[in-house]
């Protein structure tokens, strides 16, 4: 099961470059401190090298060795606004508006890994998930089959055995109301992200109902879309729609649903709108003692990832490992 030792393990073997859109914040330099003491994992902060050298001197941290770029003396600034109109030439963008955008942390740094100077991005630090999202749903773009960006959360504990418990939940974070359609993608993006960390999914459409027990469209939604998931994704044990106590109680599967071959083990659950997903992540967290990890944003043409802005270096630190990881 999932350890962060097997994703060090991966990207030791193919190290990559991951952009920190706030070069400046002390979190993003404890964090990057950590992460040059290592050789898996490089750095670039963006920011102004003065501005960065003197954030670090005055909390203690050590980036000697980091690789920090500042948006208004980088060298290929007219190559990116280049690119960057080609990108934006249904939206009229001159390149005088280019370079106004690109002077932004968030828009500089996307277009670092679209011109491949870096391998994944991580920001959101000091920002709102959506400057973070738009500028790759502008830039890098959903991978060809996709329509829409999602994300997951991956959850961890100690497991009485000695191995941890993990467990993925989609949509905590993007789509506020998915359709059905679109809860397939979820579900498919969630159980190819829940792989990488080590979970072999079994996949539970929540709903208020286990098997037709109660009626309404939201019922009807999630029914529909575990059929869709399944027609599409054949060799995915999938089931639903399933209230959570189905889902991971043997006891409860047994009395609402003995024909399944996901209720009372679940491991991959994916919510019928963001309210409930984000409710049920955050419960997990506080009252189940899971860490929480995420959101980790799917279906993207290289990995874009999102910070709390109330994540702490440890979170950062982590968060980064992920998301190169998924490169």
């Amino acid at each position: 099961m999932f350890g962060f030792g097997q994703l060090i393990g991966i990207l030791k073997k193919n190290p990559k470059k991951i952009v920190f859109t706030e070069g400046e914040d002390a979190r993003i330099l404890e964090a990057s401190s950590r992460l040059l003491a290592s050789s898996f994992l490089h750095p670039i902060l963006v920011g102004s090298e003065e501005k960065i050298a003197i954030a670090a001197e005055d909390c203690g941290f050590n980036i000697r060795g980091a690789e920090i770029i500042d948006p208004a003396k980088y060298e290929k600034m007219d190559e990116m606004i280049e690119l960057f109109c080609e990108l934006r030439k249904s939206k009229g963008v001159t390149p005088e508006k280019a370079r106004e955008i690109l002077l932004q942390a968030n828009y500089f740094g996307t277009m670092l890994v679209k011109m491949g100077q870096a391998d994944a991005l991580l920001g959101g630090a000091t920002y709102s998930t959506a400057d973070t999202v738009r500028p790759a749903l502008q830039l890098i773009k959903t991978r060809p089959g996709n329509s829409i960006v999602s994300s997951c959360f991956i959850l961890v504990r100690p497991g009485v055995t000695g191995e941890n418990d993990v467990l993925a939940m989609g949509d905590c974070a993007i789509n506020i109301n998915p359709t059905e359609d679109e809860l397939v993608e979820i579900a498919g993006e969630t159980a190819e992200c829940a792989k990488i960390f080590g979970v072999d999914p079994q996949i539970a459409f929540l709903s208020y109902s286990t098997h037709g027990s109660g009626k309404g469209e939201a019922v009807d939604k999630m029914r529909n879309a575990a059929q869709k998931t399944k027609a599409k994704y054949p060799d995915l044990p999938i089931d639903g729609e399933l209230q959570f106590d189905a889902a991971v109680s043997p006891r409860v599967a047994r009395t609402k649903c003995p024909e399944s071959e996901v209720a009372g083990h679940a491991n991959t659950f994916i919510f019928p709108d963001i309210s409930s997903g984000n409710i049920g992540y955050k419960i997990a967290q506080r009252m189940g003692n899971f860490e929480a990890y995420g959101p980790i944003l799917l279906g993207l043409n290289a990995p874009v990832n999102d910070l709390s802005r109330g994540c702490n270096a440890s979170e950062v630190y982590s968060m980064a490992i992920i998301t190169a990881a998924l490169a």
